[in-house]
C-alpha cells in the first residue's frame, strides 16, 4: 500500500525542545500541547490484533507499555486481553493526562487493571517472578535517540519472561535518513537488530486499517521470547 500524502516529517518545535533539554523537553511539549504523536484513540491495528485473535497473546499475567502517553492503548490492552498494566511516561503531565482519560471513561474500560507511573524505561527493574508476558511499543522506539537502541533491546529482554510476546507498531515509517528526531529515521528490521539472539517473529504485515494520515506508513510486528 502506497503511503499517502507528504512523506512525514519531524515536528521542528519538538526538535528544538528536545535538543534543549532531552529529559525535561518531553514534559515541557505535553504542557504545552505540543503532542502530534497523540492520535486520540487506540491504534487500530492494536484493536484489530486483539479483537480479531490473529495470535494467542497472553490473557493472564503483566504487560508493559513505555512511552504510553495518554494510555488509550495501555488501557485497551489491559480491559481485552485481562492483563494487570503498566503504563510508564518520563512526563509526569502525559502520565496525569493518562490517569484523567482513565478516570473519564469508565464505561469504557470497565474492569481494566492500568497502573500509570511516570518513570524512565531504562530505570526501571522488576523483582523476580514479576516478568512481563506482554510488552507494546508504539512510537517509543522511534523517539529514543538511535545510539540507545541497544540499550532499549537489552532492557526489553530484561524486562519479559520467556514466551513472552513484544508487540511492535513501527511508525512514522518513511522519514528522511537524515531528519533531526524525535521521532527518528526506523525501518522495522531495526527492531530485530537490537533486541539479538532468542527471539521469534510471529507476525509481521502493514495494518489492513489505520488511522488514514498513517496508511501506509506504519507496520505491525510482533517477537515471541524463546529464551
Amino acid at each position: 500500500m502506497a503511503p499517502s500524502g507528504p512523506v512525514p516529517v519531524a515536528d521542528k518545535g519538538l526538535v528544538r525542545l528536545m535538543k534543549e533539554s532531552p529529559v525535561s523537553g518531553w514534559d515541557d511539549a505535553w504542557k504545552i500541547g505540543l503532542t502530534p504523536w497523540d492520535s486520540g484513540d487506540v491504534q487500530p491495528a492494536l484493536r484489530d490484533l486483539i479483537l480479531f485473535n490473529e495470535l494467542d497473546l497472553p490473557k493472564a499475567g503483566r504487560a508493559l507499555v513505555p512511552g504510553c502517553g495518554t494510555g488509550y492503548d495501555a488501557t485497551f490492552i489491559a480491559s481485552h486481553l485481562g492483563l494487570d498494566a503498566l503504563a510508564i511516561d518520563i512526563s509526569p503531565t502525559a502520565v496525569q493526562a493518562a490517569r484523567d482519560h482513565f478516570d473519564r471513561n469508565p464505561s469504557a474500560i470497565s474492569g481494566a487493571k492500568v497502573t500509570f507511573e511516570a518513570i524512565d524505561f531504562f530505570e526501571l527493574s522488576v523483582p523476580d517472578g514479576q516478568h512481563f508476558n506482554l510488552i507494546y511499543d508504539h512510537t517509543f522506539f522511534v523517539a529514543i535517540p538511535p545510539v540507545r537502541r541497544c540499550d532499549w533491546g537489552k532492557q526489553i529482554s530484561a524486562l519479559l519472561k520467556p514466551g513472552g510476546y513484544l508487540i511492535t507498531l513501527v511508525f512514522p515509517l518513511n522519514l528522511p535518513v537524515d531528519e533531526d528526531g524525535p521521532p527518528f529515521f526506523v525501518k522495522p528490521e531495526h527492531y530485530a537488530e537490537v533486541l539479538g539472539e532468542g527471539w521469534e517473529k510471529v507476525l509481521d504485515k502493514a495494518p489492513e486499517n489505520s488511522i488514514p494520515q498513517r496508511v501506509g506508513r506504519e507496520r505491525l510486528v510482533v517477537y515471541r521470547k524463546l529464551l
